[in-house]
């Protein structure tokens, strides 16, 4: 349910005069999990929308959307579109009643009075200009990512390919890559700019012809990820369970009972420093080529092709094609292995399980966690060490989560919501300890379940 452009979507048209109400029950029987061919159904605003049909047309991809049928999707339609009033035109073509006056406006099992809390908080958060980007923030992110990518470049042209400036520009070479992919992921989101075509131009450039991805690619999973957060099979992050890791106690125990076991995973604390990075790698590699092929995304595939003469014309000249495979491949080792710690210490040492249907506020709390705030931490993080506030408000530009944190801790603490802070070490020490307490689940299901 990313916030797309009206040019895609379904044309509106004058909704007949529906007035049939629903409950809650009703609108649950039409999840689709059973049967792919029962109709779907979701919530938006106490308005129940039929999506069967338009989810194969939904411009943030028919996953993200299905994720929430027959559920209440009102807080994540408000999340992911930042100009609801042009998309809920585009809805009326769906509409097909309402809740029933005597139905809450959440379903029975959710805490409406925090629901209606976080709802008015969201209200103030855009009223008060926390959703508008500060343009002369995100120019100097880009534009000190950009020197990192000539200083890389620089150090090899004029030190020579010896082993000191060697590793040096792969330090470089990787630290542009990893704060091109922050800028990207602002730009996915739409918070560097307040029009989303600007967002969806620079995003197309970013990480494309500077990151050598397919943005498309990226909406289609990440949004998914922020919809659903570690709820597996609906949230794409946890494709590594069951076959490179176990995670989480539920699906841990669930694992070992089935007698399944696909990698030793009693020693996946071990090698997921070194193996994680490497399956990451290929699997990125592999993917940009069969989704923009399938696809059929060639201006994406373009870009790609694109990104790969740049950098080779760059390094190739310098230092010879085989020292550039090892500067290539040492170079993006460190950039997955920076981009996994600082995404995964927010996620895997909380719950993961199967999507329980929590209400938004206590869903995204209970898959995220922040790291304490710091000048080092912010950038080395791309300010993701404020996960909470970035997953509550996924449009939310990044210099402004600072802002909203003092908020939402006060939201947590009426409602006893957890609210997880920890330092920077203790986050990347967490994300071993939860896999070596996974593993022990597993164990003792397969051994004893």
């Amino acid at each position: 349910m990313p916030p797309q452009s009206g040019s895609s979507l379904l044309k509106p048209e004058p909704s007949p005069d529906i007035s049939r109400p629903f409950t809650w029950e009703e609108i649950g029987l039409h999840s689709g999990q059973k049967n792919s061919k029962q109709e779907k159904w979701l919530v938006i605003d106490r308005k129940v929308y039929d999506i069967s049909q338009f989810q194969w047309q939904h411009p943030g991809g028919s996953r993200v959307i299905s994720h929430y049928a027959g559920q209440d999707a009102t807080d994540a339609f408000t999340a992911f579109h930042k100009d609801e009033d042009l998309v809920k035109k585009y809805l009326k073509a769906l509409l097909i009643g309402e809740l029933a006056p005597d139905q809450p406006s959440c379903e029975p099992n959710k805490n409406e009075m925090l629901v209606n809390d976080f709802r008015e908080l969201h209200s103030t958060v855009k009223r008060t200009g926390l959703l508008k980007p500060n343009y002369y923030f995100f120019m100097f992110m880009f534009l000190h990512a950009i020197l990192f990518d000539a200083a890389s470049w620089l150090t090899i042209w004029y030190f020579g390919k010896s082993w000191i400036p060697f590793l040096v520009g792969v330090a470089l070479f990787a630290i542009c890559q990893a704060q091109y992919g922050f800028f990207q992921h602002d730009l996915g989101h739409f918070s560097v700019f307040q029009k989303p075509k600007w967002n969806r131009l620079f995003h197309f450039f970013v990480a494309g012809v500077l990151k050598g991805g397919p943005p498309s690619q990226w909406n289609f999973m990440h949004n998914q990820h922020h919809a659903k957060p570690n709820c597996f099979r609906k949230d794409p992050d946890l494709n590594m369970h069951p076959f490179l890791f176990t995670l989480g106690k539920p699906l841990s125990v669930e694992l070992g009972k089935k007698k399944k076991k696909y990698m030793p995973y009693q020693y996946q604390h071990s090698y997921f420093s070194f193996l994680a990075p490497l399956i990451f790698m290929a699997f990125v590699q592999g993917t940009i080529i069969r989704y923009t092929v399938l696809r059929k995304k060639w201006m994406e595939l373009a870009c790609v092709v694109i990104y790969n003469i740049r950098i080779c014309l760059m390094y190739v000249p310098l230092m010879g094609f085989m020292n550039f495979m090892v500067f290539y491949f040492l170079s993006r080792f460190l950039e997955s292995s920076w981009f996994l710690w600082i995404s995964q210490m927010n996620h895997i040492p909380m719950s993961i399980d199967y999507d329980k249907n929590l209400d938004w506020v206590s869903a995204q709390l209970a898959a995220t966690c922040n790291v304490d705030q710091s000048l080092f931490n912010d950038w080395y993080t791309g300010h993701l060490n404020f996960q909470i506030e970035h997953h509550l408000f996924p449009t939310m530009p990044r210099h402004n989560y600072w802002k909203v944190a003092p908020l939402v801790k006060s939201l947590c603490a009426k409602h006893g919501v957890q609210y997880h802070c920890k330092t920077l070490p203790t986050a990347f020490a967490d994300i071993l300890r939860s896999l070596k307490e996974s593993s022990e689940h597993w164990e003792d299901a397969y051994l004893h379940g």
